[in-house]
């Protein structure tokens, strides 16, 4: 495996079965943090959860459908505010990749990555807000060869862990 040290950023995704998904596909291909932002389900925080908790027990049984265990296996945390991950990652010397399709985007295949990066991923249907992306160091697209215009959040998030891993 190489010796990339990278981390995901999951922001405003509404669906806890892709929350389950992503937090398995990371555990998977090692990733070493999961921050979920904004209005994104998240697994019950161990300590002192703000949320009520009949509505945290079922988000973490949402979630633990398709995590099978890796909520418990991958690092993860919560934070309210995107802004605040994007720089605090930045300051710990992370290269922030938005995974999104958009005017001057690179293709992942062509993408070299550095040795601390941070994956950020949106919306599943609007995708990344525009004042967020303008916050990224760079913005890479996964090509299209079908009909459709783009990927599940988690199949394109594993496609470019994957690039991001071994590439």
């Amino acid at each position: 495996m190489s010796g990339r040290n990278i981390v995901v950023i999951a922001h405003d995704i509404r669906s806890t079965h892709n929350v389950g998904s992503l937090l398995r596909t990371c555990e998977g291909l090692g990733v070493a943090h999961a921050y979920f932002t904004g209005y994104t389900p998240y697994p019950t925080l161990p300590a002192g959860d703000p949320r009520l908790p009949h509505i945290a027990a079922k988000l973490t049984r949402q979630i633990q459908k398709t995590a099978l265990g890796a909520e418990a296996l991958t690092p993860w945390s919560h934070q309210d505010n995107v802004n605040d991950c994007i720089t605090q990652l930045r300051t710990e010397g992370y290269t922030v990749v938005a995974l999104e399709q958009s005017t001057g985007s690179l293709h992942l295949p062509d993408y070299h990555s550095p040795q601390k990066v941070a994956l950020l991923l949106g919306r599943e249907v609007e995708g990344i807000a525009p004042e967020i992306l303008a916050q990224c160091d760079v913005n890479l697209e996964i090509p299209m060869l079908g009909h459709k215009e783009s990927f599940n959040v988690v199949q394109a998030a594993a496609m470019a862990l994957y690039h991001l891993r071994f590439m």
